[in-house]
Formats: C-alpha cells, structure tokens, sequence
C-alpha cells in the first residue's frame, strides 16, 4: 500500500476558539462547511462535539461514493482536530494558528491517504490529490464564510 497527502490552507477571519468551536461541532457547525457535491447525510453515530464523537457520512470522489465512518480525536483541544476513517484509509487533521494577534485564524486541512500500489495507484493518487485540493479550498472558503457570520461564537466551546 501506498501513501499520499493533500493539503491546504486560509485564512480565517475570527479567532481560533471560535473556528474551533465550528470544526470541533459535527451536529451544526461543521455540516454548513461542507461542500454538498462531495459529502453528504452527515450523520453524528455517538457524541457530537469534539473527542469521542463518531460520525457516518457519504463522500463522492471521481464519481464513485462510499459511506465513511470517523472517530473524532483532539490531540490539542482548540488547536488539532483529527478524523481517523475507521477503515484505515485516510486521517485528515484541521490545525488552527493564531494570526493577527488572535484575530484571524490560519487554517490547515491536510489528509493522508492510503492507497494501493502500482499504475493504478498511481492514478488514483494523481486524481485523487487534485480532487481533495479543489474540494478543501472549497471548504476553507465556506469555513471563512461560516466564521465570518459570528454563527462560529454562538456554538459551544467558543468562547469571546
């Protein structure tokens, strides 16, 4: 098996608790920065905010959709957010920075994927690694939209 990643960065216009607090939310925060052409029937299985939850959701990729289930990990509360693919395929991490004095946030979506070997894979990994770039500045984008609304200070864990 071979591996990939892919990532990508903005800049987010609120403070990072509050970014945080809209990743960190799988039942209303992080569904409105999701692009509904590639996930969709995000579905939160056990918890819902932060370490410990478990979602189920849909994700089409080169037209092929597949149901992904995740565990929700924070290895540094208001900084790292992990989603681990229960089925070992994929570990994306959300990492937040301080910028403008705490004002701004900078934002890193970065995922490792795992592949198969060959010509094959190294296809996939070619198509795929486009794909998630244009589908995370996607995201980044909504997430600076959502942030920018002050909805991400109305969620718990923000705090102001």
């Amino acid at each position: 098996m071979a591996t990939f990643t892919v990532s990508a960065m903005r800049r987010v216009p609120a403070p990072p608790a509050e970014v945080y607090a809209i990743l960190a939310d799988y039942t209303e925060g992080h569904p409105h920065i999701l692009p509904s052409a590639y996930f969709r029937n995000i579905e939160v299985e056990e918890g819902g905010v932060g370490a410990g939850t478990r979602i189920r959701f849909e994700m089409t990729v080169l037209g092929t959709s597949r149901t992904i289930r995740a565990e929700i990990e924070e290895p540094k509360p208001g900084r790292v957010l992990v989603e681990r693919d229960v089925e070992g395929k994929s570990v994306t991490t959300f990492t937040l920075n301080p910028a403008r004095e705490g004002r701004e946030s900078d934002v890193t979506i970065t995922t490792v994927v795992t592949t198969r070997d060959g010509i094959l894979g190294l296809v996939e990994r070619v198509a795929t690694k486009a794909l998630l770039e244009r589908v995370y500045r996607d995201e980044l984008s909504r997430l600076a939209a959502y942030a920018a609304s002050g909805a991400g200070a109305l969620l718990p864990g923000a705090r102001k």
